[in-house]
């Protein structure tokens, strides 16, 4: 008899037919080209319920395979006779057989086939197939005709009399049930269309679920834009308010002021040029998402030429920027708030001895950028709140480094958010780190 209980032995393809094609057609796939699996559209629990009921019903065994002739549910309803032709070696392999070769016939005729086993039990294999696509069969029978013994119903394997030799056998093969052929072909024909309705069910609405995953993708990723706009516009009228807000402006025309009374000379002309680049470069390459890092550089050193030009002694700066990276990309204003985040915070609070650095290396693939000053330094919860945009800054939310963090993260990925290192001691500093890759493609970014 065909149907079995376990392989007992590495499960193959059916004689030679590729598993997960069905009459020639090639392997249909779902979800990123995956081939579809029978257990993955409908589970083995409810394959088993369904299977059970039916074998209940009908009296007959039945066992549900996979595409390799795998089973997939515990066999209902074996006869007596099958499992104890089973116990010698050699017959249950030819039992093997006759499933594997009646799953193929099945699979070739895109129907139900109905044969004899090498015992002489009638089985029949209805194969389980969607969208060109076999997931599997159902074997079922160990049954012998009531009426019509000389149907000329083939033999699925030669066939195989040494039972006869056995009394035990025989006795136990007189017990087999004997039903009409046509109930037989009911319940095989019931069988394919019920389990081609099921698993026809089942692709819908997994279709279905995974139609409406993409939407929700594509939502998403437009949300993502969206918020992405959001954080641009935000960098474009911070960076227009960390230059122009009451405090820095009357700052500037303080020192501009002082220095015209002074000198009719070439700090006055320095500080009103570098002030000019600066709001040149905010109000005309605000639209641009991505520039050359020169562009960053240069808008940095006019911020701290201003910066020194007010404070006078009370800091430093030094820039080791090779020139061989100005044409590298980045994101627009990403530098600018880190290094106001180091005069606000390390430097203003100081009344001599303040220290800024910016350093630039590659590592082959990276800029690697880093901001160094020699303050206090910050504790881990305030660097984790300011990554997240949830700092508290004097009653106002600061939103710098989140800002600059997230486009960062927006543009190359995650790996190239910002890193933020200070050991929180006095004079221990805070160094702030960013990478950008030396290549980078703005259109396939």
């Amino acid at each position: 008899m065909g149907a079995h209980e376990s392989r007992g032995r590495a499960a193959r393809p059916l004689h030679g037919i590729t598993p997960g094609a069905a009459g020639g057609h090639a392997s249909w796939g779902f979800g990123m080209g995956q081939s579809l699996r029978l257990q993955d559209l409908i589970s083995v629990e409810m394959l088993q319920k369904v299977q059970d009921n039916f074998s209940g019903a009908t009296g007959i065994a039945m066992i549900i395979v996979d595409d390799h002739g795998t089973p997939l549910t515990t066999p209902s309803n074996f006869s007596a006779f099958c499992h104890a032709i089973r116990t010698s070696a050699d017959r249950r392999d030819l039992c093997f057989r006759c499933d594997d070769d009646g799953g193929r016939r099945a699979l070739l005729t895109g129907e139900p086939s109905i044969y004899q086993c090498h015992s002489g039990l009638v089985d029949f294999a209805a194969p389980i197939i969607v969208r060109d696509q076999y997931l599997g069969a159902v074997i079922s029978g160990q049954v012998l005709l009531r009426e019509g013994r000389d149907l000329p119903l083939a033999f699925i394997s030669p066939p195989d009399d040494s039972w006869k030799q056995d009394p035990h056998l025989r006795a136990l093969r007189e017990k087999v049930q004997e039903i009409p052929y046509q109930k037989l072909r009911s319940a095989a024909y019931a069988l394919f269309h019920m389990a081609a309705y099921l698993v026809e069910e089942s692709y819908s609405n997994a279709e279905s679920q995974e139609r409406s995953a993409q939407d929700l993708r594509v939502m998403e990723e437009s949300k993502r834009r969206l918020e992405l706009e959001k954080s641009l516009r935000e960098a474009q009228l911070q960076a227009l308010a960390y230059q122009v807000n009451p405090h820095f402006l009357f700052n500037v025309l303080n020192t501009i002021g002082r220095l015209a009374l002074k000198e009719r000379a070439h700090q006055t002309e320095e500080i009103l040029y570098a002030f000019s680049d600066m709001m040149r470069y905010i109000l005309k390459k605000s639209r641009s998402q991505i520039v050359p890092f020169q562009n960053e550089m240069e808008h940095v050193r006019n911020y701290l030429n201003i910066q020194k030009i007010r404070m006078g002694d009370r800091f430093t700066f030094a820039l080791d920027v090779d020139r061989r990276y100005d044409y590298v990309l980045c994101p627009f204003m990403v530098l600018q708030p880190i290094v106001e985040n180091s005069i606000n915070y390390a430097i203003e609070p100081r009344e001599a001895g303040g220290e800024i650095r910016i350093t630039a290396r590659d590592d082959g693939r990276d800029l690697i950028l880093e901001v160094l000053d020699n303050g206090d330094g910050v504790d881990a919860e305030t660097v984790r709140t300011a990554l997240a945009g949830t700092a508290d800054q004097h009653g106002r939310t600061s939103i710098g480094l989140h800002n600059v963090d997230s486009r960062l993260r927006h543009f190359f990925g995650d790996a190239y958010g910002l890193q933020i290192e200070s050991p929180h001691i006095p004079g221990g500093g805070t160094r702030v780190r960013m990478r950008f890759p030396l290549q980078y493609d703005p259109c396939n970014g």
